[in-house]
């Protein structure tokens, strides 16, 4: 295990501990709430060219006060059971902020992405789709994995299909995983989910005139300017939301092959063609690349925004840091030790388990969706569209006055399922912001939002255990 892999276990550890002495829970609660349930290593030959490989991986449930759980598969080459442990720990209490009726897991496969083809990839996933059918740790109601770094809506694709292969005729087999493609049980809206989730939480924080004040920024999201690390899935729809919908201005953005920088702005979905092109984001035309990558995390702005991996400030980086708000789209990118000298400097942190639960909660609404065997507005799409034109030819007929086709096709057209899915997210995260923030306004020994938020976890987590009846 690497030291920034240890930090990070120790740090959603540490975090958990700092708000359970604040709970007033039973310590054999918090016990029970603490410790992950179930973690099943395994070890799976697959054959590479001429040559058999053994590859390491892990499924890790923390918690099952809810099933079924609900947790990304991630494929790196630094994957451990301490890592799997802590991202399985931290979708529990992701999952019970953003109301989401799951318990939480994690998936991880030791394997490094770069090294293999398409076709050798889709062994691996297909190989550790079988090993958790075979060890129950897969189904609609006992499981459910989606995508995480290192894997995609393909992946997921590759799983289902083997699912319902070892599975034949099981009705709701479909919502055995999500993530998929839309054209094979997918959801609209759900690859940008996490990233307009970390957009809506960030916006709601930046309109908080109360904590705008402390650290002396204006409300509201025009103009904010902001600095992303990491354009993989999440960094990529945060930035291209935040600029296109909240009118922030992205002036740095990093990346495996480099660091780089405008004051002016950064237009991202050029920037995305760039990339594609010349694959590499270095020597985009107006911006300059900063000598050392690293030195993302001195770039001066409102919000600093880390979307790659885990421990990415830590105590020898932090007080580098100028900005003033840190959102968290990645998990766990900031140690603990780094968070109180954070903290200590006045800085504001929207946490993890909060800020980067938009992809769960849409997961959730896929989940719903394959279970209803229904798509997302077909029943009332026509029928609102239906009735909004009737209210608008009978107001023009009252008042004498008409209005364009296209203004009238803008006021009467039914919600298709992405409208849906963006309008279900964007309440589930306002939703979950009220709660944070009440308990951060009203209780005066939280000092932070990450408290904050692990106590609103807790206290619904720690509810679901009583209300079994196993701690009475």
């Amino acid at each position: 295990m690497s030291l920034k892999q240890a930090k990070f276990y120790e740090s959603v550890q540490a975090n958990f501990k700092k708000a359970a002495d604040l709970s007033g829970l039973p310590k054999g609660l918090l016990s029970q709430i603490e410790v992950c349930n179930s973690i099943y290593k395994m070890h799976f030959p697959v054959k590479i060219g001429n040559k058999f490989e053994v590859i390491e991986a892990y499924r890790v449930q923390h918690s099952h006060h809810r099933q079924p759980t609900k947790g990304g598969i991630r494929f790196s080459q630094h994957v451990n059971q301490e890592e799997v442990m802590a991202l399985a720990s931290l979708m529990t209490y992701k999952c019970a902020i953003v109301n989401v009726p799951f318990g939480g897991a994690k998936g991880g496969v030791k394997v490094s992405t770069r090294q293999y083809n398409a076709e050798q990839l889709e062994k691996i996933t297909r190989r550790y789709t079988v090993e958790l059918v075979r060890k129950g740790f897969i189904g609609p109601g006992v499981d459910v994995p989606a995508p995480d770094y290192g894997t995609g809506s393909r992946e997921m694709a590759w799983i289902l299909d083997t699912y319902t292969q070892l599975n034949n005729g099981e009705l709701d087999a479909a919502a055995c995983v999500t993530g998929k493609p839309v054209a094979q049980n997918g959801i609209a809206g759900r690859t940008e989910a996490t990233g307009r989730g970390v957009y809506y939480a960030t916006r709601e924080l930046l309109l908080d005139k109360k904590m705008m004040d402390t650290v002396g920024l204006e409300t509201g999201t025009e103009g904010k300017t902001v600095v992303i690390q990491g354009l993989g899935n999440v960094g990529t729809y945060t930035g291209l939301i935040c600029s296109e919908e909240g009118g922030m201005k992205v002036i740095g953005i990093s990346e495996i092959d480099g660091t780089i920088y405008d004051p002016k702005g950064i237009d991202v979905q050029k920037l995305l063609k760039y990339k594609k092109s010349k694959n590499t984001i270095i020597g985009f035309p107006g911006t300059k690349a900063l000598k050392n990558r690293e030195d993302w995390i001195g770039i001066e702005c409102d919000v600093l925004i880390p979307a790659a991996l885990e421990s990415q400030i830590r105590k020898d980086n932090v007080n580098k840091i100028k900005a003033k708000v840190i959102v968290e789209a990645a998990n766990g990118p900031i140690t603990a030790e780094a968070e109180n000298v954070l903290l200590k400097k006045g800085c504001i942190i929207l946490p993890d388990m909060y800020a980067n639960a938009g992809g769960v909660t849409v997961s959730y609404f896929e989940w719903l969706k394959n279970l209803s065997h229904i798509r997302f507005g077909r029943m009332e799409k026509r029928f609102d569209q239906q009735a909004m034109t009737q209210l608008v030819s009978k107001i023009e007929s009252m008042t004498g006055k008409t209005i364009s086709a296209r203004e009238k096709l803008q006021l009467t057209k039914g919600a298709d399922e992405v409208d849906l899915v963006r309008s279900g997210l964007e309440e589930t995260m306002i939703t979950a912001h009220e709660e944070i923030f009440t308990v951060y306004n009203r209780r005066k020994n939280v000092k932070d939002l990450r408290t904050a938020a692990f106590l609103v976890a807790l206290e619904k987590v720690a509810n679901d255990y009583e209300m079994m009846g196993i701690f009475p």
